[in-house]
């Protein structure tokens, strides 16, 4: 109590009693410092039992409610185990809190959207979703509540016609809420999960202390005459990436928006290079700010590509390891709402083979870790960043040393979307970078076609057009296509995916009811589940 004070105390108890998750590093051999990664900070014991030399990567005295929260889940993992070196810990929660009226308000909202459709669905809206969103606060669900806002942000560009309108996102923010509903409501065991499927143990947002943040590359993209990019900023205190995002109403690319400046620093400086900041702070989804203090200052330094300092969380050196840790995920819509989640530094031992779809203007290339485990490194082309290919081209046939990027799981294998390739002294940022035409790759590639995959995209078309449209107002040919990509379905092996589908086509009708709504969720979970599991 005399180290943090009342007030940061009784703001810790608070998150206690609704939750929180924490990962508990116990001091070991080459690393003697034990600390605690909470959701909103890291903390480190410098000395056993001394909270005085206790450090986060937060600005002093913002949150110092954290040194409880580590405390607290340090009790708890030598409660439950004490062997592991690692261990993720639920500490907190009362039955009480899986009562969850502002989440039930969430789940009503949907309904009615998707009821009536993103075309039938007017202002008149307006006044429900703001409780619902002060509910949400209250409550401090913020997954849920960045949810309702992407979902509010959806529906507004449709009445303004805009090109950010896109009944896949729509689709995507109405199910997910419906999954994060049921995860906290249905069993016991669940319910023991309320904190990281709704975010109650987020802060809005965490101010850093001086940090040092690495550029590990951007990502350009175009919606009508905006162009927004997105830099990631590997944070080693808290062995997370950062994303900070611009948008700007240029039909300008890549390249020229590279020269823009964010709080006095280039933006290709941020994404290629090293910056140290005494003004950044955090949002709960890891969206970076830099402030624009004058005794605050941002400077930025030239990266010579030593991503091997990287904290060991951010480097996948293990291919193997990497796909079972993607195939151990959560379901995507109870997971976490962090920007950046699955970017990854991947150090490459062998660049295999290069070859190009002139089709689908994509550049693919496999990669080897120490191991011989391969992965697939794919870039498609944008005319918002025209370097994108040729750049990466080049990369792949210099001193490649790592490639930093978003991984997922595709045709059985690792799949990285490049975002930077790190050399021999030197940084490559694809987005970023002038077109050149360099040498043809080496071969083209086999020609398949994905059976599973074109009957999951179909089926998901679908399901967002009936969110487009509305299930009140679906047109009468409907059912028969439902039934229709349930053929397809089955023909590719996917019955239980199948059967959820056509369950749906036999609830639409003239009034559809909570049933029909339900049957929409679950035909959404199955095939996007499905998807993202191929």
């Amino acid at each position: 109590m005399a180290r943090i004070g009342a007030r940061m105390m009784a703001a810790a108890r608070r998150i206690l009693r609704t939750g929180y998750v924490a990962r508990v590093h116990r001091a070991r051999p080459g690393d003697p410092v034990p600390s605690v990664e909470l959701p909103t900070a890291t903390v480190r014991f410098l000395v056993p039992g001394d909270l005085g030399f206790a450090r986060t990567d937060a600005v002093a005295g913002a949150r110092d409610d954290v040194l409880a929260l580590a405390v607290w889940a340090f009790r708890e993992a030598d409660a439950s185990s004490k062997a592991e070196a690692d261990v993720q810990v639920q500490v907190g929660g009362t039955a009480a809190a899986t009562d969850s009226p502002a989440l039930d308000a969430a789940v009503a909202l949907t309904n009615v959207v998707l009821r009536e459709g993103a075309v039938h669905v007017g202002a008149g809206i307006t006044a429900e979703v703001t409780a619902v969103r002060r509910a949400l606060e209250a409550a401090r669900m913020r997954w849920p509540l960045l949810a309702v806002d992407d979902l509010v942000a959806q529906l507004e560009a449709y009445r303004e016609r805009s090109a950010r309108y896109r009944p896949e996102a729509l689709a995507d923010h109405l199910a997910e809420l419906h999954a994060r509903h049921r995860a906290v409501t249905s069993t016991a065991e669940r319910r023991a999960l309320r904190s990281r499927v709704l975010g109650t143990d987020e802060a809005s947002e965490t101010p850093l202390r001086r940090a040092r943040l690495d550029g590990l590359g951007a990502r350009v993209s175009a919606i009508g005459g905006e162009r927004t990019v997105e830099i990631f900023l590997a944070h080693a205190d808290s062995a997370t990436v950062l994303v900070l995002r611009r948008t700007y109403e240029t039909t300008g690319s890549g390249p020229e928006l590279a020269s823009r400046r964010v709080a006095g620093v280039s933006i290709g400086a941020l994404a290629g290079g090293a910056v140290v900041t005494e003004s950044a702070a955090r949002s709960a989804s890891r969206a970076v700010r830099l402030g624009t203090r004058r005794l605050s200052r941002t400077e930025a330094m030239t990266s010579r590509g030593s991503w091997q300092d990287l904290p060991p969380a951010l480097i996948a050196d293990d291919l193997a390891a990497l796909s079972d840790e993607l195939d151990a995920l959560p379901p995507r819509p109870v997971r976490a709402r962090v920007e950046a989640e699955l970017v990854r530094v991947i150090p490459v031992a062998e660049v295999q083979a290069v070859s190009y779809a002139p089709g689908a203007q994509r550049l693919d290339a496999v990669i080897a870790d120490a191991a011989g485990i391969t992965a697939v490194v794919s870039a498609t082309h944008a005319a918002c960043a025209p370097g994108r290919l040729d750049s990466m081209a080049a990369a792949l046939r210099g001193e490649l040393r790592y490639v930093a990027g978003s991984v997922r799981r595709a045709g059985g294998g690792v799949v990285v979307d490049p975002i930077g390739f790190a050399l021999d002294g030197s940084v490559v940022v694809p987005d970023l970078a002038e077109a050149a035409r360099g040498a043809d790759p080496d071969d083209a590639p086999p020609l398949a076609t994905d059976a599973i995959g074109l009957a999951l995209d179909e089926a998901a078309a679908l399901l967002a057009e009936l969110a487009h449209v509305g299930l009140q107002h679906a047109p009468a040919t409907m059912p028969g296509r439902l039934r229709l990509a349930v053929g397809r379905l089955r023909r590719a092996g996917l019955r239980q995916v199948a059967e959820t589908v056509e369950a749906l086509a036999g609830r639409l009708g003239p009034d559809p009811g909570d049933a029909a709504v339900a049957a929409w969720v679950d035909a959404h979970l199955r095939v996007n589940l499905a998807a993202d599991m191929r």
